[in-house]
């Protein structure tokens, strides 16, 4: 399963009154554990989690990466109406990304 990987422009012309519970996976393309992290996302997302993920590269989103201080990669970033409510840093497990997805 492959995830929209969209663009800081895209995601920010969109309408936030549209947005409900959505996920943004920021990732560098030669980061391992993004990689690895991006496996975890698949395999919880084939398993049924009921939250959309979408990626994005984070070295084109300054606007996004600047003004949610996200720090590193791979993050998962768990967002209600448009507006970020949980930034995790460490994919621990499947298990703990489908739980945190559900």
């Amino acid at each position: 399963m492959a995830f929209q990987e969209i663009t800081e422009q895209e995601w920010l012309g969109e309408s936030k009154a549209e947005k409900e519970r959505e996920a943004i996976y920021f990732f560098t393309p030669l980061c391992g554990t993004c990689k690895l992290g991006l496996r975890m996302l698949e395999i919880a997302a084939a398993a049924g989690s009921t939250t959309p993920i979408r990626t994005m590269n984070i070295n084109f989103t300054p606007t996004l990466r600047d003004g949610w201080r996200i720090t590193s990669v791979p993050c998962l970033v768990l967002l209600e109406g448009g507006e970020p409510v949980r930034f995790e840093y460490a994919m621990r497990s499947v298990d703990d990304l489908y739980r945190l997805l559900k």
